[in-house]
């Protein structure tokens, strides 16, 4: 395997060689320093099964793979059912590396957000607008939950541009920066969207503004 794999967490190896993969593809291969890096925004960009989930999920479990107290990763996708299906994507590679992976929008039992509270840490998955309702309802939680955040992943990054909605996003994701002391320094974002494949630093706004 390539330098990019060999920078992964050894219990993200191990998932990788699991899945019985000879090799990882070239997206991956490109998208995996620039998120290791954390020292900027991220924008992977790719066609159908082109592997763009593992793209920013190898590399970021393995950033956050000893993270005890808080979410590590904030997953943001417009529909809920994209947020199930990545749910049951990752269930494997969360075991693998004893991470919690917490589902959150309005179909989501209430014993699961329950217990996200109680003990938040690892991958939580959430809707922009389950989010405002925590900024807006749950602040002090989400200021705690959210103290040791290393990335915000935004899903179908191509379908907030332009659109009141990713006006929204944008302004969400600006308060969680400001709520958590962080304008100077704000929490990298990794857009993901079907298109050309490419990964680097996005051109487009996803940076704080």
């Amino acid at each position: 395997m390539s330098s990019a794999y060999n920078s992964l967490d050894p219990r993200v190896r191990k998932w990788v060689y699991k899945q019985g993969w000879s090799s990882l593809r070239p997206l991956q291969e490109s998208s995996i320093p620039a998120i290791l890096a954390r020292d900027r925004d991220v924008l992977i960009s790719a066609g159908t099964a082109a592997g763009k989930t593992e793209a920013f999920f190898l590399p970021a479990c393995s950033a956050i793979a000893d993270l005890t107290g808080g979410f590590g990763i904030i997953y943001i996708s417009p529909l809920k059912a994209l947020i199930n299906d990545q749910h049951r994507r990752l269930e494997s590679l969360g075991e693998a590396l004893e991470m919690q992976v917490t589902p959150w929008h309005g179909d989501v039992p209430q014993s699961k957000k329950k217990k996200a509270r109680t003990t938040p840490s690892g991958i939580l998955l959430i809707t922009p607008e389950s989010l405002e309702s925590l900024l807006i309802n749950s602040l002090g939680w989400l200021k705690q939950a959210f103290s040791s955040v290393a990335y915000i992943v935004i899903d179908e990054f191509h379908a907030f541009i332009g659109s009141e909605r990713g006006i929204q996003l944008l302004s969400l994701l600006n308060r969680i920066d400001h709520v958590l002391g962080r304008q100077l320094n704000p929490v990298p974002r990794v857009g993901v969207e079907c298109h050309t494949g490419r990964a680097g630093k996005s051109t487009r706004t996803i940076a704080p503004g």
